[in-house]
């Protein structure tokens, strides 16, 4: 994957404005957001190109909230930072979403994750090139053939998630055609963010 891969184009409704995030929600998801950035989770390449992403599910429905595109170069968000996504279709790698910025083709992965499970309120996707190199194929990996920012990596996803009970017990996924990309997930923001930081300690921890 070269680094401008990141800005890969798809279909996107893009309704530019404000929408409806309570405070509450907005500091619990930005507290974590700001956890993964300082870790090193969420950031940006020297060329300025963002990556890292995290979102929440919108009580009981497969809508949800999820750091904006091109989001991962800002220290600091805040609401018009982060997009609604109220609607896609994975076959056709469309998004419809509301927010002062957009939402990212990466959104369709958490689309996919979201539709799998009622019981998973939260996703987290990273770079990260050593945990990267050494999970994939050890851990839950997609096929090298489904490539970023395509449908097929979120059929994919969709497919991994509905077919092996391992998938939900280990909350990660190593996405093969997407070098250094690493999904975690969990019932809330806490599990989904200390699943990665453990994954991250058994890798340094290798021998």
């Amino acid at each position: 994957m070269t680094k401008s891969e990141g800005y890969i184009k798809f279909k996107c409704d893009w309704e530019k404005q404000n929408f409806w995030f309570p405070t509450d929600i907005f500091n619990y998801i930005n507290r974590w957001r700001q956890k993964l950035f300082n870790l090193g989770f969420i950031g940006a390449y020297d060329n300025g190109v963002g990556f890292g992403n995290l979102s929440i599910r919108v009580d009981n429905t497969n809508k949800f909230i999820i750091s904006g595109s091109a989001t991962g170069n800002h220290r600091i968000l805040n609401k018009t930072h982060y997009a609604k996504v109220t609607d896609y279709d994975l076959n056709h790698n469309y998004v419809r979403c509301t927010g002062k910025t957009k939402a990212s083709s990466e959104s369709l992965t958490h689309a996919a994750i979201y539709e799998s499970s009622a019981l998973i309120n939260s996703v987290v996707h990273t770079h990260n090139i050593t945990m990267w190199q050494k999970l994939i194929n050890i851990e839950p990996t997609t096929l090298f053939a489904a490539g970023f920012g395509t449908p097929e990596i979120a059929l994919e996803i969709k497919q991994l998630m509905n077919s092996d009970n391992i998938i939900a017990k280990k909350q990660i996924i190593v996405m093969g055609g997407h070098q250094e990309g690493i999904i975690t997930f969990g019932k809330d923001l806490s599990e989904a963010v200390n699943i990665l930081i453990s994954y991250k300690n058994k890798v340094i921890n290798q021998k």
